[in-house]
């Protein structure tokens, strides 16, 4: 497989393998670990619905339909990640240990945190059984990333955005359980914002320095994840609000922040000059997130403005992620999402 650094220079992650062994046509082989977040995408969609239905009374039935989306998008994803786990246990492994690709590992366990609160209306038994699985996965990546990182040699040209999602991830295990009635889920709750607040801020800001100090400019086919510098303000800002159960004045300055950040962002990353992939799924999870953060503190604000502001943001993503399934639809039945990279 070949990932691109963020120079724009391909990196081979199939050195393992002889020429002889490498397929040139399409294959399981090259099926991106980065696909997953297109679950994290529609979760966040759907648990957008769900909450405009509690705040504006729209129909159960459009968050159930994305939803039931979600669920069965992610067991086939898991179904075919798995085979290419047995049948190329080499172009996994060597995905994990990516500098950059490694990180969207994440995405998977991220999904499965959702996938909890997804379920949650069917089955509270389920959910926190999902959600313990999660939280679970999510520790053991952040601990393997951060051990893998204070190795040291660690490139500084390989500080891109998608360095976030471990951090975020341990934040989103809040997200899906801050009200969960177990009385040892508070402590990991705890835990995981402690960790997943420090990891995303140390990370943001290497990242930021490099975006801004860096001669060479982010690849092309990676500047759709520049949006992920929102998710650790809007993921954070649910988060707080879900174990705390309330809004206050710290909570509002983590969604205005995320706020100012996709404003910033929104026009250096939707062009026509960047081709689609399966990268593009790295704007859904943090629009979602910053959707849900919008909803939630127009209900606690009660300001018109704000309240329009939420509206306006749900469509857009709802809009984007009908798009971008519609894209990917299109790259599987082509072949490309599988070809050789």
């Amino acid at each position: 497989m070949l990932l691109r650094a963020p120079s724009g220079a391909s990196i081979n992650t199939t050195q393992a393998l002889s020429p002889a062994e490498i397929p040139r046509q399409a294959s399981i082989r090259y099926l991106p670990v980065n696909l997953f977040a297109s679950v994290m995408g529609l979760s966040g969609l759907a648990l957008a619905w769900r909450q405009a239905g509690h705040q504006f009374g729209t129909s159960a039935l459009i968050d159930a339909a994305i939803g039931s989306l979600a669920v069965v998008v992610f067991a086939v994803l898991c179904i075919a990640y798995a085979a290419k786990a047995v049948l190329h246990p080499c172009a996994v492994h060597n995905e994990f240990r990516h500098p950059i690709a490694g990180n969207f590992f994440g995405t998977i366990t991220i999904a499965v945190l959702l996938i909890s609160s997804v379920v949650a209306p069917l089955s509270a038994r389920a959910s926190e059984i999902i959600w313990g699985i999660g939280a679970a996965s999510t520790v053991a990546l952040s601990f393997t990333i951060v051990s893998r990182m204070l190795r040291g040699k660690v490139d500084a040209g390989h500080s891109v955005p998608a360095w976030l999602i471990p951090g975020v991830a341990t934040l989103d295990i809040t997200v899906a359980g801050g009200t969960l009635p177990m009385a040892w889920a508070r402590e990991v709750n705890l835990f995981a914002m402690a960790v997943g607040t420090t990891m995303a801020l140390v990370f943001f800001t290497m990242i930021m320095s490099r975006l801004i100090h860096h001669h060479e400019k982010l690849a092309s086919d990676m500047v759709p994840s520049m949006m992920i510098l929102i998710a650790p303000f809007e993921v954070g800002f649910l988060a707080y609000t879900s174990f705390f159960q309330r809004i206050d004045t710290f909570a509002a300055m983590l969604f205005y922040f995320g706020l100012f950040v996709f404003f910033s962002l929104v026009f250096k990353i939707f062009k026509r000059s960047i081709p689609f992939a399966a990268g593009w799924w790295a704007l859904s999870f943090p629009l979602a997130a910053l959707s849900n953060a919008a909803l939630r503190y127009a209900e606690h604000a009660r300001y018109l403005p704000v309240t329009v502001l939420a509206v306006a943001l749900l469509v857009f993503l709802s809009v984007l992620i009908a798009v971008l399934l519609v894209r990917t639809i299109h790259l599987v039945a082509s072949g490309k999402l599988l070809a050789p990279k």
